[in-house]
């Protein structure tokens, strides 16, 4: 990750280590269905990614793991519903980057989302690749960053939506490149690949498996990937930190979080099981069709990223004053 100075101020506590132990919860834990939130419409890639690793919990476990999709809002619907359940395992949520942006940027949350959110388990993480309307008279990440100097504010890129990686990316681009270029944000990464295809936008930043047809087609140029390592899928395609931003390391993340306050011990048990499946070998190959890693870490774990997170992209929002288009 592009590193700036740390956000003091910013001090990321799970709240599991407010919650009292007892070996009883996890032992008949879980006994009824379980109930997972995602922020998202159905069939985007988090969504995918989701309900693979809700359908192995639910063969492990013997109970229904239900799939609730709650969208709108920048993820703040489905995020609050996370954030007011229960806090006794039977209710979690896939959140991703947005949640810890919208602190810095929104107020008058409904939620606290430092006490009123458990950080799980990171599940996956999905670098994104920038792709490029075959018009545009560029054919690299160095001839890109040229042509938005000399015409600033004139190229529009679009994203899946706001505050999402797709954007905040792209606002690190024009931050550590010293470029100006309008955003555009969508409802979703389909409509904004639709509008790049037809020359609408001229840039975009989002996950492989929704662009990776249309640059085997020729239809798109695959310009630069956002992560330090190259990406499987695209293993011609520089990274950013090759094509001369040295340091540039940006993906999307879906963690898994349950409300504040949990019992560790379920809390553990939680971890423990979704650490699992994302590793098991099938689910890896499955995930790596959506273009993503799997991770699958403890819950302390999972709150240190966030907490570098939110230092990171807590400074862009604040640098260059994102809101929620």
């Amino acid at each position: 990750m592009y590193r700036f100075t740390s956000l003091t101020s910013i001090v990321l506590i799970s709240a599991a280590a407010f919650a009292p132990i007892s070996n009883s919860h996890a032992q008949n834990f879980p006994t009824r269905p379980i109930r997972w939130i995602v922020p998202v419409p159905a069939g985007a890639t988090t969504d995918i990614v989701t309900r693979l690793v809700a359908q192995k919990m639910g063969e492990n476990w013997g109970q229904q793991v239900i799939v609730d999709n709650r969208a709108g809002g920048a993820m703040i619907i489905g995020t609050d519903t996370v954030a007011k359940a229960t806090p006794d395992g039977y209710t979690v949520g896939t959140l991703l980057t947005p949640t810890i942006v919208n602190p810095f940027v929104l107020k008058n949350l409904p939620y606290d989302t430092l006490k009123d959110l458990t950080p799980v388990s990171l599940m996956v993480m999905v670098p994104g690749v920038m792709t490029m309307f075959p018009g545009v008279p560029a054919n690299n990440l160095k001839e890109v960053i040229a042509l938005a100097k000399a015409k600033p504010g004139a190229l529009n890129y679009g994203s899946p939506g706001p505050l999402t990686s797709g954007h905040l990316s792209m606002e690190m681009l024009k931050i550590t490149a010293g470029i100006n270029m309008t955003h555009i944000p969508y409802k979703g990464g389909a409509p904004a690949i639709a509008d790049l295809i037809a020359g609408q936008i001229q840039f975009l930043i989002s996950g492989p498996p929704g662009v990776l047809p249309h640059i085997n087609s020729k239809r798109l140029k695959a310009i630069a990937t956002t992560a330090a390592k190259r990406s499987p899928g695209l293993p011609d395609t520089p990274t950013f930190a090759e094509s001369g931003l040295p340091g540039f390391d940006t993906y999307e993340w879906y963690g898994v979080f349950a409300p504040g306050h949990m019992p560790k011990d379920v809390l553990n048990k939680l971890s423990r099981e979704i650490a699992r499946i994302v590793n098991l070998p099938d689910m890896s190959e499955k995930l790596s069709v959506q273009g993503a890693i799997p991770v699958g870490n403890t819950s302390a774990e999972f709150t240190a990223f966030v907490k570098k997170e939110m230092d990171t992209w807590g400074k862009v929002a604040q640098q260059v004053g994102l809101k929620p288009d």
